[in-house]
């Protein structure tokens, strides 16, 4: 490659020119925009999405109404009952003050209500930190207690079997060792876990079976995307659910039909373009041979005959053209392209031509799948419309991770902004002559890989042509 002068990084994309939305505008406002933003994109997030969010749902209700109703109720009555038992010992401790009958009531609570009891005279209740447990529990135990009036505090942590209660008497500290299990319900970390767990789990079945349906409508899409840019992926196997498969017999068979159209359009372009060629070799044959008169009169023949003689190369050029526009490119496979290597084989065949080129400036960049042959003859009629219509040219490439961008400047007059986009039509020839189908070849060429074309200002002072295509 030959080097050139620097210039500006360029963008990869044509600038786009977005519409004015003023006042009398009649567009509606996107309301759901934001909320575009946040969903997935893909299908398999959005199955996802509408398979998660009525499962957490479905999980939040059971777990409201357990936790919330039956959770609560349960707590409620069993607080109240434990504490109903000390109130009631309370109550006969303070009506038989005598240590013999204090101790009778104290081994009755042990043996009747499982609550096992002691006194400390004279001691002063310390107040500790409260304790909390998951669960209403707790909470539910404190305020049944409140109902002594006495100060109290309630120990949930220090032994896992044993709810410790201290309560304050006139005289006395009550110490009190409830079992956990006449106060808690049960673990409730099992039941969310239980929750939580189950929604995984499901979560995670969905997403295997989701991904596998997905995969095939993204074979699906893939084989399409490489038929549709001139790569030929054969034919697929339907795989997923019956409306994939439907769709992937359909689009083989589709394929199945657009290739043997080709092959047929192919095979009778072929004898067309032989059946006009042969009468005009035969015209040419005979210009060549005709006879020559005297010196004067075979001066003057043989400019007619070289008058025709170009007449016949013009009409042939013209009929290779109008065989190129509607063969179009089909029959050639695509395959890995050095590109920067064909931009310096085009260059090299233009300077042999007589074209001035200044400079062939790319990028590194990997090889790109595409039809060279195609491509080098997009190319070179770019080429040559810049040698025919300007003097010197220069090309370029650059890509980034999706597109690979080709640039062809010259310094000739160039074409009016208004007029750029009537160039790519068929016949359409401008100032230059011409059968008017290279531009409108071009583009069939490019949009055929998945590309595209545009015209554009030269750095230069003339024209540009700019060509995108897909890595």
């Amino acid at each position: 490659m030959s080097g050139g002068s620097a210039a500006r990084p360029e963008r990869l994309l044509p600038p786009q020119t977005a519409p004015a939305i003023g006042p009398g505008s009649s567009r509606p406002r996107r309301l759901d925009r934001p909320l575009r933003r946040v969903l997935p994109r893909s299908l398999l997030g959005r199955s996802l999405l509408i398979v998660l969010i009525p499962l957490l749902v479905t999980q939040g209700i059971s777990l409201e109404l357990f936790y919330g109703s039956h959770l609560d109720v349960v707590s409620r009555r069993l607080s109240d009952a434990v504490a109903g038992e000390i109130i009631q010992t309370i109550e006969l401790l303070e009506r038989y003050k005598r240590k013999g009958d204090r101790d009778w009531i104290l081994g009755e609570a042990q043996a009747q209500f499982q609550l096992a009891m002691h006194l400390r005279p004279r001691a002063v209740l310390e107040r500790e930190r409260g304790t909390n447990v998951l669960g209403p529990m707790d909470e539910d135990f404190a305020k049944a207690l409140s109902q002594t009036g006495r100060p109290f505090t309630a120990d949930w942590t220090s032994d896992p079997h044993t709810v410790r209660i201290h309560i304050q008497l006139p005289d006395a500290v009550l110490d009190i060792d409830a079992p956990r299990k006449r106060l808690d319900v049960g673990p409730i970390w099992l039941f969310v876990v239980w929750v939580a767990g189950s929604a995984a789990l499901l979560f995670v079945v969905a997403a295997l079976f989701m991904r596998n349906q997905v995969k095939a409508i993204r074979r699906l899409a893939r084989a399409a995307e490489l038929f549709g840019n001139g790569r030929d992926p054969g034919p697929i196997r339907p795989e997923g659910a019956q409306e994939v498969r439907k769709a992937a017999g359909a689009f083989n068979r589709m394929q199945e039909r657009i290739l043997r159209f080709v092959a047929q359009r192919t095979s009778m372009l072929a004898g067309v373009s032989h059946d006009l060629r042969t009468p005009l070799t035969r015209l040419r044959l005979t210009l060549a041979m005709m006879p020559q008169a005297g010196r004067v009169e075979a001066e003057a023949l043989s400019a007619d005959i070289a008058g025709m003689v170009e007449d016949v190369e013009e009409m042939d050029r013209m009929i290779e053209g109008y065989l190129a526009f509607a063969r179009g490119e089909g029959a050639e496979q695509a395959r890995p392209v050095s590109l920067p290597a064909l931009l310096d084989a085009v260059a090299g065949a233009a300077r042999r031509a007589g074209a001035e080129i200044l400079a062939v400036n790319v990028t590194p960049m990997p090889d790109i799948i595409l039809r060279e042959g195609a491509i080098r003859r997009v190319l070179a009629n770019l080429v040559e419309n810049a040698r025919r219509h300007g003097g010197r040219i220069a090309l370029s490439a650059m890509s980034d991770t999706r597109w690979v961008v080709i640039a062809v400047d010259d310094d000739g007059p160039g074409i009016p902004e208004h007029r750029r986009e009537q160039m790519f039509r068929a016949f359409e020839s401008g100032e230059g002559g011409g059968t008017g189908l290279g531009l409108a070849i071009a583009r069939d060429i490019i949009h055929a890989h998945g590309g595209d074309i545009w015209l554009e200002h030269s750095p230069l002072g003339g024209l540009r042509a700019r060509i995108r295509l897909p890595f």
